[in-house]
């Protein structure tokens, strides 16, 4: 006897689905869009925000469906007329709650100009929110047509920690989603932050609701690139990096043997920020502190741009053609003299691993010696 499919009904259209899928996953695997604020791939599904809830016939209230099981011949409308109004009022709520200074904030030029004038305040700047343009709640607002305007807004409890070299920190436009605390918790299993405190006070806290410097923090970034909003941002990138300006370079990070694919944020010939590839392995989205922050070196003044010779206890600068021959004649007689295994090659993280290649190739095929080593390892 043949065995019996599990199948599921989304928005009039039959799908086979696996034991343990969510309606999300079902959805997701068949090209139907429910929007998500705090689900997380890799991590358990809390149903927190709401805005996934979907219309599931029998059941006696809306389900959320990134973290409801789909079951046999059950039928869900994704986008019906109750779903929209939970969505709608949920996004409404989110937006008049803290400084959300984006396009959709409102509508009228006196209340408008009042807020921004209050973020200014709380952001010391006077851009708007240092991700419009990149913000998940926005795209969400712009979807249904909505702005914080119908609720009084809320008052900002927690001022912005910026007291590290990586992360800021803007509790006034954090949406509690736990995103962040997924991605330490679940994803990189650092532990360094939770959900602290109760009701209006809830906030996200590193032990002892210390600032992330003083913490188990290690700087991977993970909460940056999981964050919806702009509550997590670049320090070195926040409101001088805009999306729609850069170009998204994909490549691979040389600081280890890994092999994290990243992107590489290219403004004007200048790379102002690393984001991880998600979906792809090794690392599916996940990078260290190296290979999230450590790119400043790229567009270092202090990085040479000529050849230098030492003489007489002083660096000149010399043509490529002059230096080459000199190091080229310099190792050809030592390698004459003392033999191959007399030379050692270091090479560098902060090249490609392109180059990396190349200059084991040159070590071990010109200079006949298995002496080369990475500063990785160092």
């Amino acid at each position: 006897m043949a065995e019996q499919q599990n199948k599921i009904t989304i928005n009039g259209h039959d799908f086979i689905f696996e034991p343990d899928e969510t309606i999300l996953s079902v959805a997701q695997r068949n090209s139907i869009d429910i929007p998500t604020l705090c689900y997380l791939k890799r991590t358990i599904p809390t149903g927190a925000c709401r805005i996934c809830v979907v219309e599931v016939k029998g059941a006696r209230s809306l389900l959320p469906a990134c973290s409801t099981p789909a079951s046999n011949n059950m039928v869900v409308h994704t986008e019906s007329a109750p779903v929209i109004e939970a969505r709608r009022l949920i996004i409404q709520l989110l937006l008049s709650s803290g400084n959300h200074n984006c396009a959709i904030r409102g509508s009228d030029g006196k209340d408008w100009t009042q807020f921004q004038l209050d973020v200014q305040k709380d952001d010391g700047s006077g851009e708007l929110c240092p991700v419009w343009g990149d913000c998940r709640l926005q795209d969400l607002a712009y979807k249904y047509q909505v702005n914080g305007d119908k609720f009084p807004s809320t008052g900002i409890r927690y001022p912005m920690e910026s007291a590290n070299p990586f992360i800021i920190r803007d509790f006034s436009r954090c949406i509690l989603c736990g995103r962040c605390v997924q991605a330490c918790n679940e994803v990189q299993v650092n532990n360094a932050i939770n959900i602290g405190y109760r009701g209006a006070s809830t906030k996200i806290i590193a032990a002892g609701d210390r600032p992330l410097k003083d913490s188990d923090c290690v700087f991977c970034g993970e909460c940056v690139q999981a964050c919806p909003v702009g509550a997590l941002v670049e320090k070195e990138s926040r409101y001088k990096v805009r999306h729609w300006k850069t170009d998204k370079i994909q490549t691979t990070c040389s600081y280890c043997g890994v092999g994290c694919q990243l992107y590489l944020h290219v403004q004007d010939n200048k790379v102002v920020k690393v984001t991880g590839v998600d979906d792809v392995p090794p690392n599916f989205g996940s990078l260290c502190v190296k290979g999230r922050f450590g790119y400043n070196f790229i567009n270092s003044s202090e990085r040479l741009t000529d050849p230098l010779i030492k003489e007489n206890g002083s660096f000149r600068k010399a043509t490529w053609d002059e230096a080459l021959s000199l190091v080229a004649g310099k190792l050809g007689k030592i390698k004459e003299e003392h033999g191959p295994d007399s030379i050692g090659v270091l090479t560098s993280a902060r090249i490609t691993n392109e180059e990396n290649y190349i200059v084991q190739k040159f070590t071990r095929a010109a200079l006949k010696t298995n002496n080369i080593d990475h500063c990785a390892r160092l």
